[in-house]
């Protein structure tokens, strides 16, 4: 019997060992220092200080971004999008704040959410500059993994990092996230196709 990779996808999404959990709010999770929160139209501003503040600091991880990108309008539409996401079960994309919500200084996002036999998602992440070295991306990410597993049922978070990017690998490792793979030319980012390592991080416990 020959299964090609649409069979694969196909029993992915639709064979339903473990019913997908719906959310009927937006989730907010507390930490020690952080808030993190899926944001609404109404936070358009403190994301776009974000992006501003961390432009340079971020080029390097990231794709490249277009001049819309630094706009309070594309913000207000992304951050709307977003709701949307949350509500179809197919992403959680969270800011991460300071205690006071005074400041977006990260995000911590769930993209690619497959259930039925799969039930993983791949994370991804940034913080600000100037709050790098100081553990808020971990604290922030080791939260939002929790809630992903405890409360959103997932078995299996991936996230892949660009060999050069040590912090990265340093973050994803201390998290607990093992090795998988090595994918070349995986994702373009800052205008260049680069190369991945590929990490996953497995819930032992879920049903």
């Amino acid at each position: 019997m020959v299964i090609n990779n649409r069979d694969i996808v196909d029993c992915m999404v639709t064979q339903t060992s473990v019913a997908p959990k719906r959310i009927k709010k937006r989730p907010v999770i507390h930490t020690e220092r952080l808030t993190l929160e899926m944001c609404t139209e109404a936070d358009a501003q403190l994301f776009l200080n974000f992006y501003e503040n961390n432009r340079e600091h971020l080029s390097r991880w990231e794709p490249a971004r277009s001049h819309e990108f630094y706009t309070l309008e594309y913000w207000q539409k992304t951050l709307k999008e977003n709701q949307i996401f949350l509500l179809e079960g197919s992403a959680i994309k969270f800011g991460i704040f300071n205690k006071e919500r005074t400041e977006v200084i990260g995000t911590c996002n769930f993209n690619n959410i497959i259930r039925g036999v799969f039930q993983a998602c791949h994370l991804g992440y940034s913080i600000g500059g100037k709050y790098q070295g100081q553990s808020y991306m971990y604290e922030a990410a080791q939260a939002g993994i929790q809630f992903m597993f405890n409360e959103m049922g997932l078995h299996r978070v991936m996230a892949n990092y660009i060999p050069t990017n040590a912090r990265s690998g340093a973050l994803l490792e201390r998290l607990g996230f093992e090795e998988e793979g090595f994918a070349r030319d995986y994702l373009k980012i800052d205008g260049i196709w680069e190369d991945h390592v590929l990490t996953a991080l497995v819930n032992h416990n879920s049903p």
